[in-house]
Order: structure tokens, then sequence, then C-alpha cells
């Protein structure tokens, strides 16, 4: 069928019309967006701002000219880490507790890098008190209050009706049930494996402090067992860090079974996976071991090699552990899947 010339002009005309409505609505949608002066998109950039703690934020500070989104994670960036940093070279001099408000302030920084990162990329403007609002009033940004967004009334399309609420059905019951059934198991199984971690720890740290003594090789002389010690002077340098490593655990499982949260339980368990890792490590390097009193010379040689090994093998297990949970936490945070 030959299309009359008004027709034809009518078409190109909607066509024409319907190009310049979607070019302008994809120009809003970018105003709107506020792209990054380094072209990406800005959550990736807010991310970045948090990737290199105070020093890429100081950097977006520089370069960012265009989004006061990427100025505000920039700036809060550069307070929060660099307080953080400044914080934790002053209270690593105190004597003889110095050590502990290092670590304090270490995990305090690790959990908030954690969280900003996540927060940024999912485009929200998550404020840590006084530098978020330091960071709003240099940067310029409207932070979302919840009273205006209380205010906002959208109206319902007058054409649209809702459908009449459908009987829930058996099927659909029983999915429900077993879904709050999971969901009750699965906490129930994390309760009882922090409650067990607690357990445990417990009784290394009662063992390690007051029963150390019977880590030792065990020979039956004259009608009687004798006991011939295994661990050096060496292992008092260790003790300490063992003991702190499984305070710390104690505490972190009681946090966890008080707040069951995703991103507290990932977050706990990579900061006891990092304890682990450096309490094994010291071990390794320090090696309070002595197997001279076991008769056999081969096997007293050949001890020390097998523990090495193992020791080596337990750190490398709980690095990639470690690694594996941490891209996991990220991972799932940046989806919108870390909750339970």
């Amino acid at each position: 069928m030959e299309l009359s010339p008004e027709e034809r002009k009518r078409i190109y005309e909607e066509e024409k019309a319907r190009i310049e409505a979607e070019e302008k609505l994809e120009k809003e949608n970018q105003e709107a967006k506020g792209l990054s002066t380094t072209n990406l998109d800005p959550n990736v950039a807010g991310l970045l701002c948090y990737l290199g703690i105070w020093i890429t934020g100081i950097i977006f500070i520089i370069i960012e000219q265009k989004s006061r989104f990427v100025r505000f994670h920039a700036i809060q960036s550069s307070i929060v880490f660099g307080v953080l940093v400044i914080a934790n070279a002053i209270l690593s001099q105190i004597p003889i507790v110095g050590w502990f408000f290092g670590i304090i302030t270490g995990i305090l920084a690790f959990i908030l890098w954690i969280v900003l990162m996540v927060k940024a990329y999912r485009s929200e403007l998550y404020k840590i008190p006084l530098a978020g609002d330091i960071a709003e009033k240099a940067s310029g940004v409207v932070y979302p209050k919840e009273d205006t967004e209380k205010d906002v009334y959208t109206k319902p399309p007058e054409a649209s009706v809702s459908p009449p609420p459908q009987p829930e059905t058996d099927s659909v019951r029983r999915v429900h049930e077993r879904t709050e059934d999971y969901l009750r198991t699965s906490r129930a199984g994390r309760v009882t494996s922090s409650s067990f971690a607690i357990a445990w720890s417990f009784v290394f740290l009662i063992f390690f402090n007051f029963f150390n003594k019977y880590i030792a090789y065990y020979q039956y002389e004259s009608g009687e067992w004798v006991r011939y010690p295994i661990l050096t002077a060496d292992f008092s340098a260790w003790l300490p860090i063992i003991t702190a490593t499984i305070v710390f655990s104690i505490i972190g499982h009681i946090v966890l079974i008080i707040f069951d949260k995703y991103l507290v339980r990932e977050t706990t368990l990579i900061i006891l996976n990092l304890f682990g890792i450096a309490a094994v490590a010291t071990l390794l390097s320090i090696f309070p071991f002595n197997f001279d009193a076991i008769r056999n010379a081969d096997v007293a040689n050949i001890l020390p090699v097998i523990m090495t090994i193992a020791l080596i093998g337990i750190v490398i297990g709980f690095g990639i552990a470690t690694l594996v949970r941490f891209i996991r936490l990220v991972v799932n945070a940046a989806t919108g899947t870390d909750h339970y």
C-alpha cells in the first residue's frame, strides 16, 4: 500500500519527536546523575574516594569539579581516615597499652572502610557524624532528610485499579513457612556456631596460659612417665599475642550472637581471621619448639620441618578464607544481598 505524502510526513514527524524525547530524557538522566569529571559513574567514583582512604579522597577533591556526590565522599574520606591515621599514630605511642589502642583504631578504620565503600557504591549519602556535616557543607550536596521524604506524595494513576487481594494458596503458604523455618534454623545455626567458638576459645585460653607445660614429649622410664618439655622460653613472647587473639575471638562471637546482621558478622569474622593469621605467623617466626628430647633422631629432625609446613599451611588457609570472605562481602553488599 502506497503512503501518501501527508502520511509519510506525519510518520516522520512522530519518529523525530520520539527520538528527540528519548534524547532529552537521556540528557536529563545524565544531568540528574551528575557524571563525574573523570567520566566515571558517581557511585564508582564515590567508592574510589574510599578505596585508598584519605589519599584517594584528597585526589578526588582536587580533580572532581562536577559531581557534588563524589566531592561529598572525597571530603568525608579525607577527614575520617585522616583523623584515624593521626589518632592511631598518637595512641600507639602510649606506653604499655599503646598497642591495644592501635588495634582498636585499626579495627574501627577497617569497618568504616568497608561500610563507606559499600554505601558509596549504592549511591547513598552516608554521613559519619561531624565529618559528614563538614563534607555536606563543603560539597554543597543536599542530604535527604527523613521528614522531607515523608512529605513527598505520589498520586496513583487514575486509570489503574488495584486488583482485589487473592487468598493465599496452600503452595504459597508452604513456601512462606519453609522460608521462615530456614531463617530460624539458619539463625540457630549461627548462634550455635558462635557458642561453640566461644566455648573452645575459653578452653584454649585456659590451656595456653595455665597448662602449656603439658605440651611435651612423654617417655616411660623406670615405671613412671617422664615429661620432657617441647616449648622453649620463647613461648612466653608468643603467649600475650595468642591470649589477645583468643580474647578478641570471644568478644567478637558474643557480638555476633547479639547482632545477627550479615555485614556485622562477615566483617567481624574477617577481622578475627586476620588476628589468627597474625598469631600463627608470629608463632612461625618465633618457633618456640625444641624436639631434641625425642629419642629417635630421625623423628626429632623431621618434626621441625613438619611443624613449619603445617604452620605455613594454616596461614595460607586463613589467608585464602579471609580473601574469599572479603570478596563475597563486597560483591553481596554491592548487589544488595548483604542481609539474612
